[in-house]
């Protein structure tokens, strides 16, 4: 496919700007590598073999019963239970097929039973009848034992009760790097604490205690007010942002050449009407729109991306609209008219290209002003529900919670590191398409 020279003039200008190139490279690896988040923090093995049979449970579900258990649910793959599960342990001690084969056994004779005089139970004819003597019939637990039989415990009659052996399993488990995802709340602890966990050791001046860091437990970054891990939060968060800032800006940026362009295409009364409309719609505060909204429905990632279209448009239209405006009246405009071309192709072949410089330039400053618009949200608890991860909501848990530096400081890093990135790739995109600028 053969690249146009003016794109290519305006690539080697934007790559010579080693500011705007070097914080788009880091951006598009940042992208890269949270996108596939569960393959990062998940408490799910990426790999789990067992016995030769391989299981994916980070990309199918299972039950307790396809690894040998019982119980029809899902378990809980960091449990101490389902790891002896997979092992062959049990969950009271060793291995049972390991066990001493000369620890005493449970043992039932009919001898345990005896005691040193053997009284004999009798009933004799006699006893119902007055005179005649009858000979009694005798009945003696004598009667029940062998001649042989002298000890009180006899081998022949013995009974014992032991174990089933269990057999030993062999298994291999490949984990994530976080072996926590955004939801998952711990209940048990190494260092001693779940909720608000430090990566670092603290000292409890009222118990003289001194707490391990997190990192014992596996939480890179500790735990937020609910156990949760903040590293896992917030790289499911930054995936979460940029996603969402990318797809406002691409619909917000389609709408608005559609609407602008057909404006600025026809003029006359479209034009007219199309104007106060827009003047009429970008008066209303999205906060208000959202506010009625969020009061009937249910608040979702979906909702607050519909809520924030309905405007997201209006700056690129006024911009497509200007240059289509200005464009229509050139003279290879009037000739494909002359021509017969149609309004549609002349629209899309002829003035839609020679308009695509203001979209190009503000599309990076459109992505910043998406995820801004989600992170605000979030911090007024107007955004996602809870457990979603968000940036916003971790800058809230910051802000309430200011003794846990590990959570305000390395979500404000992110939030004002990527945004800073974002502007000076706009501004590098700004200058490459400047025509006022020398190659």
């Amino acid at each position: 496919m053969k690249i146009d020279k003016g794109i290519k003039l305006k690539w080697g200008k934007f790559t010579r700007d080693k500011r705007a190139f070097t914080s788009f490279i880091i951006l598009a690896v940042l992208f890269i590598v949270t996108a596939p988040a569960e393959f990062l923090c998940n408490v799910r093995p990426i790999l789990l073999v067992v016995d030769g049979k391989t299981f994916a449970p980070i990309l199918f579900t299972y039950s307790e019963k396809d690894f040998g258990g019982t119980l029809p649910s899902e378990p809980d793959y960091l449990s101490p239970g389902f790891l002896n599960l997979i092992s062959g342990k049990s969950d009271e001690g060793p291995p049972l097929s390991t066990q001493n084969k000369n620890q005493p056994q449970l043992s039932l004779s009919l001898g345990d039973f005896e005691e040193e005089d053997t009284e004999v139970f009798s009933l004799g004819i006699d006893d119902f009848e007055e005179e005649e003597e009858i000979p009694s019939f005798t009945i003696g637990i004598d009667d029940f034992e062998d001649e042989v039989s002298e000890s009180p415990r006899t081998p022949n009659m013995e009974t014992t009760f032991s174990k089933v052996p269990v057999k030993q399993r062999d298994y291999w488990i490949l984990w994530p790097p976080i072996r926590y995802d955004y939801k998952y709340i711990q209940t048990e602890s190494k260092s001693g604490n779940v909720v608000l966990a430090a990566p670092y050791k603290t000292f409890i001046e009222e118990t003289n205690q001194v707490i391990e860091p997190s990192w014992v437990d596996g939480h890179y970054l500790g735990t937020d007010d609910r156990g949760r891990d903040v590293l896992a939060r917030l790289i499911y968060g930054f995936r979460i942002s940029m996603i969402f800032g990318l797809s406002l800006a691409i619909t917000g940026t389609l709408i608005g050449c559609l609407l602008g362009g057909t404006q600025g295409f026809f003029g006359g009364w479209i034009d007219l009407i199309g104007q106060r409309l827009t003047e009429i719609w970008g008066s209303i505060p999205r906060l208000y729109i959202l506010i009625i909204l969020s009061s009937f429905l249910v608040p979702s990632v979906l909702l607050l991306f519909f809520i924030l279209n309905l405007t997201a448009w209006m700056g690129i239209a006024a911009y497509i609209r200007a240059e289509f405006l200005k464009i229509r009246n050139f003279e290879y405009v009037k000739a494909a008219k002359a021509m017969g071309v149609s309004n549609f192709k002349i629209m899309r072949r002829h003035i839609l290209p020679n308009a695509l410089t203001p979209v190009v330039t503000f599309f990076p400053f459109e992505v910043t002003a998406g995820i801004l618009a989600l992170v605000s949200l979030d911090f007024l608890n107007l955004g996602v529900p809870s457990p979603a991860p968000s940036i916003g909501e971790l800058l809230a848990q910051g802000k309430t919670n200011l003794q846990a530096i590990w959570i305000l400081l390395p979500t404000f890093i992110v939030l004002s590191v990527t945004l800073t990135m974002l502007t000076f790739v706009g501004e590098g995109i700004r200058n490459a398409f400047d025509q006022k600028r020398n190659a």
